[in-house]
């Protein structure tokens, strides 16, 4: 949390004055609520549905300082519901469109960019720092890593997740509440991890858990009233219907109770999520979409795995690809070749890379990714 005193904070500006004045006027904020806002750094991991909402509402609110944890590109099927891109902004960086969002959004803020998958390696050093941290992922492999990392800096974690037409919101790691881990100490076995592309989600379902997480983001900074420290709150978007659940943090915990966790691991093979993050720092090859076309053309031997979901693939893939759901790679490895050139497709080149890191780890030295996957074959780069 903030630990600047009211002498050293910095003083608003006079068109900031003007742009936050209707928060100057409100018990419990005012002049000296807003500089707290203005010195305040937080964290927000993932750029997509649930970082939508939190960053625009973080910055439009005056926080001085938000970091992005990303290493995606906008994808068409993001925009129904990641507010911080749009159609234009397809197949760019998702760091550099929500960077320009935010900026137009509130030129004050200071946005930091870190283009990395949040590891067991770089976690604490990207997350130090910051004053609260908000969990904005997708997936319980990152979730874990995000929980542990704050438990051993001692930083607040803001968590939200959805899933189809639910939706939860919490705050862990405050020094006498539970952590995420208190709630679920063990990962999930691999089969019963749901895949977004498989589950989908209502849309506008993150826009409210993100509001949600922004809000209590918000009230933490300002130490302003109950936080949801020691309650989960479920949503029930179908009905309407909102329910509290009690926590408790357990003595017991693997991350901050009796048995402290003293150093970070990654969580990737536990969570059904091989390859997500292994050798993050391999260097992938890339093929360009013309070059694949003329090697087909040629008929050079290659293998060619389309490692998007059967939805996805349903819509078409490239002819001769053999179509291979990136959570289900790690079992079909024994029925790849390893002598002839392997290239991995997706539909943007993010899943094909850590699929050929996947790959590469296992041995398969030939190996390339397509470079922006199936946009860029459907609309190919020149040479």
């Amino acid at each position: 949390m903030p630990t600047a005193t009211s002498q050293s904070l910095p003083p608003l500006t006079a068109e900031e004055s003007n742009r936050y004045r209707r928060h100057l006027i409100l018990p419990g904020v005012g002049p000296e609520g807003q500089a707290r806002l203005k010195a305040s750094r937080v964290l927000i991991v993932g750029a997509g549905g649930l970082g939508s909402p939190v960053a625009l509402y973080l910055a439009a609110a005056g926080v001085g300082t938000i970091g992005l944890v990303d290493n995606d590109r906008v994808d068409a099927t993001n925009l129904q519901r990641q507010l911080l891109h749009g159609t234009s902004d397809v197949g760019r960086s998702k760091l550099e469109s929500a960077r320009d969002r935010l900026h137009d959004v509130n030129p004050h803020v200071h946005v930091v960019l870190h283009a990395s998958w949040l590891t067991s390696s770089n976690a604490l050093d990207i997350m130090r720092g910051y004053d609260v941290v908000v969990d904005g992922t997708d997936n319980f492999a990152t979730r874990y890593l995000v929980n542990d990392a704050c438990v051993l800096l001692g930083i607040p974690n803001v968590h939200g997740s959805v899933f189809r037409f639910d939706g939860q919101a919490s705050v862990f790691g405050l020094p006498d509440g539970p952590c995420y881990r208190c709630l679920y100490p063990e990962p999930p076995p691999p089969e019963m991890v749901p895949n977004c592309a498989e589950g989908g989600v209502l849309g506008v379902l993150p826009g409210m858990v993100g509001t949600i997480q922004a809000t209590e983001t918000i009230k933490l900074l300002l130490a302003l009233g109950d936080s949801l420290s020691g309650r989960l709150l479920m949503i029930d978007a179908l009905s309407m219907a909102f329910r509290t659940v009690r926590l408790a943090r357990d003595p017991e915990c693997p991350a901050c109770g009796t048995r402290t966790i003293t150093q970070l691991i990654d969580y990737d093979q536990f969570c059904g999520t091989p390859g997500l993050h292994a050798d993050a720092h391999a260097i992938v090859e890339e093929v360009t979409a013309a070059t694949l076309r003329d090697w087909l053309a040629s008929g050079t031997p290659l293998q060619l795995i389309d490692v998007r979901e059967p939805n996805e693939t349903a819509t078409g893939t490239i002819a001769g690809a053999r179509c291979i759901p990136l959570g289900t790679l790690s079992e079909q490895l024994p029925t790849l070749a390893t002598d002839v050139v392997t290239v991995l497709v997706c539909k943007s080149g993010v899943r094909s890379a850590r699929a050929a890191r996947q790959l590469i780890a296992a041995g398969f030295a030939q190996t390339r990714s397509l470079a922006g996957g199936m946009m860029h074959w459907d609309t190919p780069y020149p040479r």
